[in-house]
Formats: C-alpha cells, structure tokens, sequence
C-alpha cells in the first residue's frame, strides 16, 4: 500500500470527472439537480447546502443492484474494485462489437480477467446537445458477452450509457449486471490519456442500498 502511494506521488493526476451543477445535462426522465442554500456565515455562523439529485447524475457508477433484483448494492461494494489498473479502448464506432474489441486486443494488449476497461468514444465533445442522450454510442450484446465472460470488474464509457442510446432494453447493462460487473458512464477527459494503460480510481459515495451514485474519477498516468 505504501509503495503505492509513494507511486502515485509522481504520477500525472487527470480528473476523469463531469462538474455537477443545476445546468448538467441529465438523463431524459431525471430531475435536475437543485442546490439549496441552507445555512449560511451570516445568521448561523458556517454556509451549508441541500443537494436534491439523481443518484445517476454526472460522471456516475452502477451497481449490479440497477438491473438485477438480488444484485449488490452501492454500499455493499468491495472498495477494492474502485482502484485497479485500466485498460483504454479507444473506438469511435457508434456500435461497439465483439470484432472491435479483438482488433483492439490484437493491435494492443490482451483483456485478461478481472481488468478494468475503459471506452473512449469522443462522444463527450456533444455533451450539450440535445441528442446527447438518444444518439450516444454503446456496446453491442457481443461487446458486452465477450467482457462478460472474461469476467471483468468494471467497464467504462465516455458518453452516458454503456448502451446505445437506441437501445430501450438496456440490453448491455442486464448483461454485466448479472455477472456483478461494475459500469461507469459519462466519464470525461480520456482524450487527455495517450497510452493504452493507466491507474484508475473511481470512487462512490457510500450510499446504503442505492443502485448507483456519482463518482470523482481520476486517472494517474506515468
């Protein structure tokens, strides 16, 4: 552990994190978040807000528990699963296959079981525009299948659905919920990582028995 954080000290820090605000984009359905002054230095002698949001706000982790009855839950989640070492798959197809992520493996390095990996898709350049949540790119059920079966811990994506914002069946996030595989969206800032690997930490608030919660994720690269 200590060796770790000795590491970290001399690593490049990039925060992988959307800013939450009342003026975020949210997914269509959602509310808005609204920040309530409470307290404030004046009449109580220290500022305090009310926050009222989606627990699915912004740069943002599932948990199993979002698509999968018995799934694990936020709080339930081992925290060693929120440090890991990533693998970044940058593809700006709209679908995601199967085929391209073995031409990634090919080209690049191995997905071996129990990695992180993370899909850059350029798409968060369209943040403010209004198809940003029904045209986005995703994975396809054999994207999905094939990291399924290696057995990941966490899959990543750039834009605000691991599935295509076409895709009503959510057909991606049912597979990598039942195999208990961790999914983080709206992530920002890839483009800022060059390499194919790099140290991630992405970190939930720790909500008792909540499907999901916003995230500060960061990346620390060499």
């Amino acid at each position: 552990m200590i060796k770790w954080l000795e590491l970290s000290i001399l690593m490049k820090i990039i925060d992988l994190t959307l800013t939450i605000s009342e003026s975020i984009p949210t997914f269509p359905g959602s509310p808005k978040p609204s920040f309530i002054d409470w307290d404030n230095l004046k009449d109580d002698g220290y500022n305090l807000e009310l926050l009222f949001l989606s627990s699915h706000t912004g740069t943002h982790m599932d948990a199993p528990f979002h698509f999968v009855k018995k799934g694990k839950k936020i709080h339930e989640i081992n925290p060693s699963r929120f440090v890991s070492e990533a693998i970044l798959v940058k593809i700006r197809s709209k679908v995601i296959t199967k085929t391209d992520i073995q031409k990634f493996e090919k080209k690049h390095r191995k997905i071996e079981s129990g990695s992180t990996v993370i899909f850059f898709t350029g798409w968060q350049k369209n943040l403010k525009k209004d198809f940003y949540f029904t045209k986005n790119p995703g994975l396809s059920a054999s994207a999905a299948n094939y990291l399924a079966l290696k057995k990941i811990n966490l899959v990543g994506i750039d834009s605000p659905s691991i599935d295509l914002g076409s895709n009503s069946k959510f057909s991606a996030h049912h597979i990598f919920s039942k195999k208990g595989i961790l999914i983080v969206e709206n992530l920002a800032n890839l483009e800022k990582i060059q390499s194919s690997k790099f140290q991630l930490v992405v970190l939930p608030l720790k909500l008792k028995d909540t499907t999901g919660s916003p995230v500060r994720a960061i990346a620390l690269i060499d």
